[in-house]
């Protein structure tokens, strides 16, 4: 038999998790909060335990002190097991080991043996508390501690006070583990709350951009259907009204201007899903200029006044003025009525680009209603840092859009 081929491999091997090294896990496990450590009840009575089984060897072994009797016994074994609950109850339980510590010392048990509880309840106190309130508890201790030991005896009291740094060093080392757990809180918060603007943000520009789509597709597609609708209309007027005397000519021509519209809104929709494919986020594609806007006015039957000079323009501007004047038409062609003159008036003045666009219809069909044409206008008035007014023409009959968008655009605050 001949040697198994090795089977292919689809990727690279996936490496098992790498333990953390123990310095690691001893930060983690100090960094946490720790009424948010998961189990810690349990973890706190296997603590409880050990400190109970060191009271013990102490209580035995050391002789700083009489062996406890059955009530010495009792006391110690008092000062253990409320360390149970010290996370969620700290102050209650160092209340609760210092009122057995301090009998347990008074009668001059093995004064060695409740020193591991003692100084995990003041630990935790330290850690838990304010700075403030564990200084006040660490000299009511050491006050308590003096005194009862000093009642003992001269050498007990001063074996106390020699004994009184470890009480200080607890307290202090509580007070700076509460700091660092302070400390990586508020980091954490501040990388958290980065995160919650970043989502903002992207959250933010995603609504921008289908507010931007939206904008461009009503102005694309309301305007190239309103004209094939009214072209239309001409066409199956010419052929209903008088059948015998057929206009073949006007026909042609209204059909001919719709397949134009067809054609230049294809050529448009083209555009704005080739923009909406592009795989960079700054690919803007061609946007519409006013060298387009004689043949959109034309279209739409207006007359035009165009005077921009020679001076350069930029093309976020010309995009608006060409999109306002496509809506503006698209309103008066639509809400009008038949016979409507519609006057284009885009002129360059005083470092900015004016549009108006006026017309002799009906206004008050023409008013603001549920639809987003007005809007969209002033929303692309707004976003080169424009303004843009419309409504009736005041004693004149008529409506009228007047738009000022200025040659250096900026982003408007809203």
């Amino acid at each position: 038999m001949g040697k198994s081929q090795p089977l292919p491999e689809d990727g690279p091997v996936p490496q098992p998790p790498t333990r953390p090294r123990l310095g690691e896990r001893v930060l983690n496990a100090v960094s946490r909060d720790p009424l948010a450590v998961p189990h810690r009840t349990r973890n706190d009575a296997l603590i409880a335990a050990s400190v109970g089984a060191l009271s013990v060897a102490l209580a035995l072994l050391v002789n700083d002190g009489r062996r406890p009797d059955a009530l010495g016994w009792a006391l110690l074994a008092g000062s253990v097991v409320p360390l149970v609950w010290r996370r969620s109850h700290p102050s209650h339980v160092l209340v609760a080991v210092l009122a057995c510590v301090g009998p347990y010392h008074a009668l001059d048990n093995t004064h060695a043996a409740p020193v591991p509880a003692s100084l995990l309840a003041l630990y935790t106190v330290a850690a838990t508390a304010r700075p403030l309130y564990t200084c006040f508890v660490g000299c009511l201790v050491m006050g308590v501690t003096l005194t009862i030991t000093f009642n003992v005896g001269a050498h007990e009291g001063l074996e106390s006070l020699r004994t009184s740094g470890w009480i200080l060093a607890v307290l202090v080392f509580g007070v700076d583990v509460r700091t660092y757990r302070r400390y990586i809180a508020s980091v954490v918060g501040r990388a958290e709350r980065a995160e919650r603007t970043r989502e903002e943000e992207a959250a933010r520009r995603v609504a921008e951009e289908r507010l931007r789509i939206a904008r461009d597709l009503h102005d694309l597609l309301a305007h190239s259907i309103t004209l094939i609708g009214v072209q239309t209309s001409v066409a199956s007027h010419v052929l209903t009204v008088d059948p015998e005397r057929l206009d073949r000519a006007a026909i042609a021509k209204a059909l001919d201007d719709i397949a134009e519209t067809c054609r230049t809104a294809r050529g448009e929709l083209r555009t704005t899903l080739e923009v909406l494919r592009a795989d960079g986020p700054d690919c803007d594609g061609p946007l519409p200029d006013l060298a387009a806007l004689p043949g959109l006015v034309r279209t739409a039957g207006a007359e035009l006044t165009l005077s921009t000079g020679d001076a350069p323009m930029p093309p976020a501007v010309e995009a608006a003025a060409y999109r306002i004047v496509q809506e503006s038409l698209t309103n008066a062609v639509r809400h009008a009525g038949a016979g409507v003159r519609i006057t284009v008036r885009v002129v360059l003045e005083a470092g900015a680009l004016r549009v108006a666009v006026t017309d002799d219809g009906n206004a008050s069909v023409q008013r603001p209603g549920t639809g987003f044409g007005i809007i969209g206008m002033r929303e692309r008035a707004r976003s080169v840092g424009g303004t843009l007014a419309a409504g009736p023409r005041g004693d004149r009959p008529g409506f009228e859009v007047a738009a000022t968008l200025p040659m250096e655009p900026s982003e408007a605050t809203v």
